[in-house]
């Protein structure tokens, strides 16, 4: 069993694997990925810093999901809008 804390409420529990979100943060986290996968369909070009002026949420919450694979980049040409 591994010690993990989680990076939502700061909780030290027990896992057989490594984890960075407890169980009862998991549903905050998975409302969270929901929220940003909705605003990628409306805003397709947004990136890290976008999302979360947006969302209202901390940008190291967008990139770890990214990190963990749960969004994937694409690269293309990114213009400011008026």
């Amino acid at each position: 069993m591994k010690m993990n804390t989680c990076r939502i409420c700061g909780f030290s529990f027990y896992s057989r694997r490594a984890t960075n979100i407890c169980k009862d943060c998991e549903k905050i986290a998975d409302e969270m990925y929901d929220r940003i996968v909705s605003y990628l369909k409306q805003y397709p070009n947004s990136n890290a810093v976008q999302i979360a002026n947006a969302l209202n949420i901390p940008a190291y919450d967008v990139l770890t999901f990214l990190e963990n694979g749960q969004l994937l980049k694409s690269h293309g040409s990114f213009e400011q809008l008026p």
